[in-house]
């Protein structure tokens, strides 16, 4: 196997005050990771990812380990958008890996992919959950600048995500966004729009009720094209199509805040990136 570009592990465990804390780090490559935070009183500890490298090239392979003990509760976003170039060497790939002990609670809320034109990208992402424990990704998808001003030039972005809960497959979800094999602005693909939001959410008690109130907050953003569904088990997943990051960030925040809300009883995050 070829020599990760950037490789991060974290452990983090929830500690005798309550507070959960990180005790296994590895960085080697691109990757670090900055002191986490806690913003509230939940214990939460927040931690920002960072690429000094400032983006991906051909051929880089991108490592990501998280291993969260019983009851710990961690959110994990980017110091920036994740910036794919031009790949001519091959796809840029990103494996990341996300184990969940009893309990334990991860929100992984990284800035905007941006797909500049002629990069290749492929991502896979394995998520192991134990009993009572959550999970919650929000990916957003932006096309980069391109020669030609077109939105488009992107060969391929591929978001690869498999989601087992108490070792059973709760989600198996290949997004495949290839603009050279048809028109990405047509029905059945962006639908006139050019940014793209995956959110997917796993947890305790999450069923009809949640998926009811997901819908009302997605009514407030009557200028995004958005679904949501329920899965075969306590979560659901979210798509949803817009004009800019910004949009679909704010949308991704308001679901955020009404699961934690009703989860965990916490406010809406905090995306400091310090």
């Amino acid at each position: 196997m070829a020599q990760a570009t950037g490789a991060l592990r974290l452990q983090v465990e929830r500690s005798g005050s309550g507070r959960s804390v990180a005790t296994g780090q590895f960085h080697s490559g691109a990757l670090r990771v900055l002191r986490p935070h806690h913003p509230d009183g939940s214990g939460q500890a927040v931690f920002t990812i960072i690429n000094p490298g400032g983006g991906y090239l051909g051929d880089d392979l991108y490592e990501v380990g998280y291993d969260g003990g019983p009851d710990s509760s961690a959110l994990l976003t980017t110091q920036s958008a994740t910036k794919v170039y031009r790949t001519p060497q091959g796809p840029a790939h990103q494996h990341q890996r996300f184990v969940l002990a009893p309990g334990a609670r991860l929100e992984y809320v990284p800035d905007q992919l941006i797909a500049y034109e002629n990069a290749h990208y492929r991502q896979i992402t394995d998520v192991e959950l134990a009993a009572g424990s959550s999970f919650f990704t929000a990916e957003i998808v932006t096309p980069g600048w391109s020669e030609t001003g077109e939105p488009f030039r992107y060969q391929e972005v591929r978001l690869f995500t498999r989601l087992w809960l108490e070792s059973r497959l709760l989600l198996w979800d290949n997004l495949v966004l290839r603009p050279g094999t048809a028109d990405p602005t047509g029905m059945g693909w962006f639908d006139g729009r050019t940014h793209l939001l995956s959110l997917a959410a796993v947890g305790p008690g999450i069923g009809g009720e949640t998926l009811a109130n997901i819908r009302d907050t997605i009514s407030g953003f009557p200028d995004l094209h958005a679904g949501c569904t329920l899965l075969r088990g306590p979560g659901l997943v979210v798509r949803a199509l817009g004009d800019s990051s910004g949009g679909l960030a704010d949308l991704a925040a308001a679901i955020g805040a009404r699961l934690r809300a009703e989860q965990t009883g916490q406010g809406p995050w905090d995306l400091r990136k310090y």
